[in-house]
């Protein structure tokens, strides 16, 4: 029998692999759901464009600062790494702390809902809403109602599915990645020029404001429909967990996030041209299913299975991706003894991180039977965009600490875009901040929690060393 190994990660990704990659875990549900809550934030076609064309370049001017800190340290983990060199291995440890209990994995169980969402319209006795099961658990005076659907088995079950072949090689899984991808964007490509070339009859009203919002109104709701375009584009940073297993990682790093990230912005732009062309913004404002809404204007009712469709194997792949990247942040703190040693082993056939993958294969499918990663999700998302701004401000940070650090690729427009994208950042936080406050206060708590488990971890690495 094989025995488990330590080393690094076998470099396997090439620059296609990246940019799928990047693509593939960025696109997901949210351009297919999310404009109907930025048109009842801003009601006004010019406003929606520009808040994604907002929302595109605050996500470029990201890429463009993390390309320098992945091409100088092309390691498993990337941001994990990034934090702990710039400000000490407790930064990195509660980026880890919180990717692990809920970032990576709630979103995990979050993208294996949603599959199964979209898995019940073609088999319904599957759907998230045929209970299975239920239950009320009290616990003193406190009772708390469980309910398990088939929606959930289904949940647990592709994530346990990608997982275990992620699990047998990054190989693999960079294929079912490149062909969920590139099926994603063929299925888009069709939907972006049919659209343009069938009409509604709708005509996009280009008046700047429409419904004659007052300015405070109009700034809040533009702050509000950022934090929704923020979750669409959310991940786009991910690529660089997997940098220690990317091909000449200092020139594909920054491409692939540089050209990810215009693909995807080019996208999402011309989709809610798309939807914009099928629909009245009035008829859009607070539309959850808003692709199926608009396909319907645009092609009828019969286009409804199709759009279901080409978001199930959106979601797929956005899920493979997720899982394939979340373990090597496991991983890298398992490597500094701050996670189970195990987690740090290689797996000698295979050459994957192969346990860090099945905990968070474990965890993440207990997220989905519990139902409780959407509250926990909305909870750190606050948090994410704070370790986002922590990054970006590392650049700063290691080129005064690490003058001679190599850097075989330098932030474009340093230090103006580095600079706009931290202020730009805090201004979606602090809006969040004001128009979530429990749930990010929550958030900043489940982080901190993290501290006494931090320290937990320095002493058992000191007592067994």
């Amino acid at each position: 029998m094989n025995s488990p190994e330590t080393g690094k990660l076998s470099r396997r990704l090439g620059a296609f692999d990246s940019i799928m990659l990047m693509i593939g875990i960025v696109i997901g549900s949210g351009i297919f759901v999310t404009t109907g809550f930025i048109a009842e934030a801003t009601p006004s076609a010019p406003m929606i464009l520009l808040v994604w064309v907002f929302g595109g370049l605050l996500t470029l001017s990201g890429a463009l600062t993390y390309a320098e800190l992945g091409a100088a340290m092309p390691e498993a983990g990337g941001q994990y790494v990034y934090l702990k060199e710039a400000y000490g291995p407790l930064s990195g440890f509660l980026f880890g702390w919180i990717t692990f209990l809920v970032y990576v994995t709630g979103a995990n169980a979050a993208l294996g809902i949603a599959f199964a969402e979209y898995f019940g319209y073609f088999f319904p006795s599957l759907a998230t809403d045929n209970i299975i099961f239920a239950s009320d658990i009290s616990i003193g005076s406190f009772v708390y109602h469980y309910s398990l659907s088939s929606g959930q088995i289904v949940a647990v079950s592709i994530i346990l599915l990608l997982s275990s072949i992620n699990y047998i090689g990054v190989g693999i899984g960079k294929i079912v990645q490149n062909i969920s991808t590139v099926a994603k964007l063929g299925v888009i490509f069709i939907f972006i020029t049919a659209g343009f070339i069938y009409s509604s009859g709708n005509s996009i009203d280009y008046t700047f404001n429409p419904t004659g919002l007052s300015f405070g109104s109009f700034v809040t709701g533009f702050g509000i429909s950022l934090i929704a375009v923020s979750w669409a584009f959310d991940a786009w940073n991910n690529i660089t967990y997997v940098a220690g297993e990317i091909k000449n990682p200092q020139k594909n790093i920054p491409f692939a996030l540089v050209t990810g990230t215009l693909i995807i912005t080019a996208i999402y732009i011309l989709m809610n041209i798309v939807y914009l062309r099928a629909l009245p913004v009035e008829e859009m404002s607070g539309v959850v299913r808003i692709a199926e809404k608009a396909s319907s204007a645009l092609y009828g009712e019969t286009t409804t299975g199709i759009i279901s469709a080409a978001i199930l194997i959106s979601v797929f792949g956005a899920l493979n991706a997720s899982i394939l990247v979340g373990p090597r942040v496991y991983f890298a703190m398992a490597k500094d003894g701050l996670f189970f040693k195990r987690v740090a082993e290689i797996h000698p056939k295979f050459k994957t991180p192969g346990f860090a993958i099945i905990i968070q294969a474990v965890w993440s499918s207990l997220l989905a039977l519990t139902g409780s990663f959407e509250q926990l999700f909305t909870f750190v998302m606050f948090v994410a965009i704070g370790f986002w701004i922590a990054a970006a401000s590392a650049v700063f940070t290691l080129r005064r600490k690490k003058p001679d650090l190599p850097r075989p690729y330098k932030t474009w427009g340093y230090p103006v875009v580095p600079a706009l994208f931290i202020a730009a950042s805090a201004g979606i936080m602090i809006n969040t901040l004001l128009e979530s406050p429990l749930e990010s206060l929550t958030g900043i708590g489940i982080t901190l929690l993290g501290i006494p488990v931090y320290y937990y971890w320095k002493r058992r690495e000191s007592a067994l060393s």
